[in-house]
């Protein structure tokens, strides 16, 4: 669709506002899945033309910030999936123990429980392995959480309670991570789909539950360039309803379910 086509069209005109308004854009997500969010969250708010919508996102910050929370898919807790963390805890980890580095990037970490959640894996799988793990996000409010390490009683229910005992700390009702774990991290806004990603810098990539709800060939063009981001053995780990379409064009073959290691 051309720049003249968006303005024409009342959903693609929305989406290039809320480009202007917050860099985010629309147009790369699955468009059936993503304006039927849209239109419902602002017919839930009495608002039934997305020109409208666009006016009152412009002129209102908490609404704006509402929309932020809908629409970037910011859900995420501790140990997410926990079958996926102890395949990296047994399996995929134990083969970088003894190298002199380990660097890790969690591509769309959201509020950092991925981040956190690695890192204490990390640090109990390769001690003394200088470990680097980077979080990047397209929302700027959840980069800032991401940075404070602080987590509800929501996040935490599938910590291990070793991991929760060893690794984060109970303030007036919230888990703060520890100091050895927030070292390990950090976190940086960047849009996925517009970021030059280092090559052949990561042993590990964490994409998990976001390329869903993107279009085909934005999904694809990601998957390619999270692969040149590993080094030659780095592993990409995707979400469990997730598939690279193609592993071997991209220089990745199949390690375990979800799971791609780069072999050229």
């Amino acid at each position: 669709m051309t720049a003249t086509d968006l303005r024409t069209d009342e959903y693609g005109a929305f989406c290039a506002a809320v480009r202007d308004l917050c860099a985010i854009d629309l147009t790369q997500y699955k468009r059936r899945q993503m304006e039927r969010r849209v239109r419902t969250f602002a017919e839930r708010r009495g608002i039934m033309r997305l020109d409208e919508y666009a006016s009152m996102l412009g002129d209102a910050p908490e609404e704006l910030e509402a929309f932020l929370d809908r629409m970037t898919i910011n859900v995420s807790q501790l140990w997410r999936n926990p079958a996926q963390w102890e395949l990296l805890e047994d399996e995929i980890l134990p083969a970088f123990a003894g190298r002199p580095r380990f660097n890790a990037w969690s591509a769309g970490c959201s509020y950092g429980a991925e981040a956190y959640t690695l890192a204490a894996i990390c640090a109990q799988v390769l001690p003394g392995v200088r470990t680097a793990i980077v979080g990047t996000d397209i929302d700027r409010r959840m980069v800032e959480s991401a940075r404070a390490g602080v987590f509800s009683e929501g996040d935490a229910r599938d910590v291990p309670r070793a991991a929760r005992e060893r690794w984060f700390a109970e303030r007036d009702g919230l888990l703060h991570a520890d100091a050895e774990l927030t070292a390990l991290c950090r976190f940086e806004v960047a849009d996925l789909l517009d970021m030059r990603a280092r090559q052949r810098v990561y042993h590990l990539v964490l994409c998990r539950n976001t390329v869903i709800y993107f279009t085909p060939d934005v999904r694809d063009a990601l998957h390619a360039r999270l692969a040149k981001a590993l080094v030659h053995g780095g592993y990409l780990m995707v979400g469990s309803t997730e598939r690279v379409r193609d592993p071997a064009a991209l220089g990745l073959e199949i390690a375990h379910p979800f799971v791609y290691r780069r072999v050229a």
